[in-house]
């Protein structure tokens, strides 16, 4: 582990994504995304363009966008998926202990990082001698419940509003590009708190919602769509840092409104997303552990 943590992966992920960034020539095209296409098993029938010569380079095909249709939203359940990919874990966040794989923990509060100034986020006024995990809910009954996707090489890269919630903060912590595959993932504790991960928080008809992209190795880039600010494997950090931005302001008290379904970003190949939020303790997952799903279809609903 020593060891692996010692390879500079920021550095090969800002070299991939020059690499990404290189026109193709048009001869080139169609075999070197073919080659990409049989290796991890993409399905370019839902791609929006399905001419391969349309994509000048790797990074465009990697973000190609779908048909309108091959995606439908679920209208019955609260809580969709925001992207493509295989669920590693879910269910109810106990002892401030949130589950990266079966059997391999990390720190809630290392994830998010402290907690942020109440009078933003509308957070419960519980004592600060209780734990973090019980000053992130805001009513009296409620649990906290998480979701991790991991997205594969091969899968739709943007994802998407998980639910209609209003974003009221991103907190950007830099750090490693560790790969977030479950093989590693069970043998790297922490590993998503080491790695470098944008953090959107905010909160939805019953409290407090978060929605958190994380990098990966060859991932350096995440975009979110609304935030022009943000700026994600820079060359320069201090281990341990992390920077805030608000987006609730005098003419914006609400923060940013999403919608269901919503575009909200993307990554550069594929990566996780980790969901933690707060419901009602009749709050139900549809899901089973190692399964794959498809952006709109359900997680959970009351």
């Amino acid at each position: 582990v020593a060891l692996y943590k010692s390879v500079p992966t920021r550095l090969l992920s800002r070299a991939w994504g020059r690499l990404n960034q290189v026109e193709l020539p048009t001869w080139l095209r169609k075999p070197v995304y073919s080659l990409y296409i049989w290796t991890f098993g993409v399905n370019m029938k839902e791609a929006a363009v399905e001419d391969l010569h349309h994509y000048r380079n790797l990074s465009e095909f990697f973000r190609r966008k779908l048909k309108p249709q091959a995606r439908p939203v679920c209208c019955v359940h609260s809580v969709i998926s925001p992207s493509d990919g295989k669920i590693l874990n879910f269910g109810q966040i106990k002892n401030c202990e949130v589950e990266q794989v079966k059997g391999v923990t990390y720190s809630l509060e290392s994830f998010l990082g402290p907690r942020i100034c109440t009078e933003e986020l509308h957070f419960s006024q519980a004592p600060p001698e209780n734990s973090f995990q019980q000053q992130l809910v805001t009513k009296e009954g409620n649990e906290l419940y998480h979701c991790v996707i991991y997205l594969a090489p091969g899968d739709y890269h943007c994802f998407h509003s998980p639910t209609d919630w209003r974003v009221s903060h991103r907190r950007h912590f830099p750090g490693s590009l560790m790969s977030v595959n479950p093989g590693v993932a069970r043998w790297i504790k922490e590993l998503f708190c080491h790695n470098e991960r944008v953090v959107l928080t905010g909160g939805w008809e019953h409290g407090f919602f978060s929605l958190t992209a994380v990098g990966a190795t060859n991932v350096g880039s995440i975009r979110i769509y609304f935030d022009q600010d943000l700026h994600t494997n820079s060359p320069c950090y201090s281990k341990g840092s992390y920077n805030d931005f608000s987006f609730i302001s005098n003419n914006n008290k609400e923060g940013i409104s999403m919608r269901k379904g919503e575009h909200l970003g993307e990554f550069n190949l594929g990566s996780t997303i980790v969901l933690i939020f707060e419901a009602p303790k009749d709050f139900k997952f549809h899901l089973k552990a190692g399964q794959k799903i498809r952006f709109g279809e359900a997680l959970g609903s009351l």
